[in-house]
């Protein structure tokens, strides 16, 4: 039997016009390997969007690694990071054909994107897996919330390298068009303090606001729940934003957003956004959301999320849901969502290895 070779893929600038290229191949074995994809096809990974993510960047790095039966891909390793003196975490991820399991191609494929964090002085790895809802034995999180099953392959999977089980993340799913949205949205209007005011864009960022909302990513990074995992903080900047723009441009989707602005210092608060395929058959995924620790309390993230959904219904209607995911201890955005019509489809379950 020949060996499977494990190669670095090349990210072409484009993809062939009759879907032949490597990395639509990659792409098709993606969603081949998610669970969530194969009970769900509207999350199914465009490639057009998928490779204008994978172009290079001055502030991130990304590499894909493949496994190959005589030039077949069956196997695929992901790694991005981000990059700075503090940068010490990477994300990496493997998946392999069902048909060629058990053969230690995903052990090799995960030893490798190791092996390259260790080699670019990374401390820790962490890995994400979607999982399914399960009747059967569940391993419960660390942090006391939520929980995924015991004998999933990943979850083995994992266990088996070393890695330790840190946090869940709920996937929840909203059917669209929201029943009664109009009205909850002028609810939510109306109990809004007139120390905030409204903004909405679709597409690129307005220059006025980079500065600001490159705060409120960067604190995302380190506001939002993570147990165990210790992310860095990850540092955005009007240039980082402009460079995300031009991707989301060159992938054909659109980034929908609602933002509060505090009146008294003219500046953004708080912000949510909606990432929106071109396919209406696809779902639309909620980026992130965040209110400013120091402006909480005012009902500013149920403001936002009713808000930027009337907002998607105006700019772009017709798609099937919202995917939205949170982790598992962050009651106060779970309730949001829930009071909207989220429910719960699935989890990813999240896990960190210590390199040194």
């Amino acid at each position: 039997m020949p060996e499977i070779e494990i190669s670095a893929l090349e990210i072409p600038r484009a993809l062939a016009r009759d879907g032949s290229d490597d990395f639509t191949a990659a792409n098709t074995l993606r969603n081949l390997t998610d669970d969530m994809v194969g009970v769900y096809p509207e999350l199914t990974y465009d490639p057009v969007v998928e490779i204008a993510v994978w172009q290079p960047s001055v502030f991130e790095e990304r590499r894909m690694l493949v496994a190959r039966d005589q030039g077949r891909i069956v196997g695929r390793g992901d790694y991005s990071t981000t990059l700075g003196e503090d940068a010490d975490t990477a994300w990496i991820h493997a998946s392999v054909h069902p048909d060629y399991r058990r053969r230690g191609i995903g052990s090799r494929l995960l030893s490798e994107l190791e092996a390259i964090a260790m080699d670019a002085g990374k401390r820790k790895v962490h890995v994400y897996v979607p999982t399914l809802p399960s009747d059967g034995d569940l391993l419960a999180a660390p942090t006391g919330y939520g929980a995924v099953p015991r004998d999933a392959a990943g979850t083995l999977f994992l266990q088996k390298h070393r890695y330790t089980f840190e946090q869940v993340e709920r996937v929840s799913r909203l059917p669209l068009p929201v029943p009664g949205l109009h009205s909850l949205v002028d609810d939510a209007i109306k109990r809004c303090s007139r120390d905030y005011a409204v903004h909405e864009w679709a597409g690129p960022c307005p220059e006025k606001w980079r500065d600001d909302l490159a705060l409120l990513y960067t604190r995302m990074s380190t506001d939002e729940p993570s147990a165990g995992l210790e992310p860095p903080e990850d540092v955005w900047t009007a240039e980082r934003v402009a460079e995300q723009d031009q991707r989301l441009h060159d992938s054909t989707a659109t980034a929908v957003y609602a933002a509060i602005e505090h009146v008294a210092s003219g500046e953004l608060v708080a912000y949510t956004s909606l990432m929106v395929p071109q396919q209406l058959e696809l779902a639309v995924l909620q980026d992130n959301t965040i209110v400013l620790s120091e402006h909480r309390g005012h009902r500013l993230g149920n403001l936002l999320k009713v808000l930027n959904l009337a907002h998607l219904e105006r700019v772009a209607p017709g798609h099937p849901s919202v995917i939205t995911y949170n982790a598992e201890e962050n009651r106060p955005m779970l309730s949001v969502n829930e009071a909207v019509g989220f429910a719960p489809i699935g989890y990813e379950s999240a896990w960190k290895k210590e390199l040194r």
